[in-house]
């Protein structure tokens, strides 16, 4: 069970002269689905994590598996499970689908750190909290 969802409409600036989604705007999609659920499903949004709490949530791993070309205009439903959370880090997967058409697969490790040094820390306890909850929420 997915812990957040969200759309994504393919757009001009995502796609090549080929009329589909160039691979590295996948990119850009999944962030913007990271961005999302750190606003809408835990309420901090990037601006109050980086500008006044001094944190980063950078990309460590990231394995993406393209299975279908998405073109302009679909829409991309995308879905985000949290898999497992580490002192500083989270595991988790994103998958987009069209209609019943899976058109990427992704499995990332994001890790929290301090912009002051960029060195991992640990996640401060609020955030911890709110993900230890969703992840206890769909194992019930």
């Amino acid at each position: 069970m997915a812990h957040f969802q969200c759309q994504q409409k393919v757009q001009f600036q995502h796609c090549d002269p080929a009329g589909i989604v160039f691979y590295p705007r996948y990119f850009e999609m999944i962030n913007s689905v990271v961005e999302n659920w750190f606003d809408e499903g835990l309420n901090i949004p990037f601006s109050i994590l980086h500008m006044e709490r001094g944190s980063a949530i950078p990309t460590a791993t990231i394995n993406t598996q393209f299975k279908a070309p998405s073109r302009l205009d679909d829409r991309l439903d995308m879905a985000m499970t949290l898999l497992k959370l580490g002192g500083a880090s989270l595991d988790l997967e994103i998958e987009a689908t069209c209609g019943s058409e899976t058109r990427f697969h992704c499995a990332l490790t994001l890790v929290h750190v301090k912009m002051v040094d960029g060195r991992p820390k640990a996640w401060p306890e609020d955030i911890r909290s709110m993900i230890e909850h969703l992840m206890k929420e769909t194992r019930s």
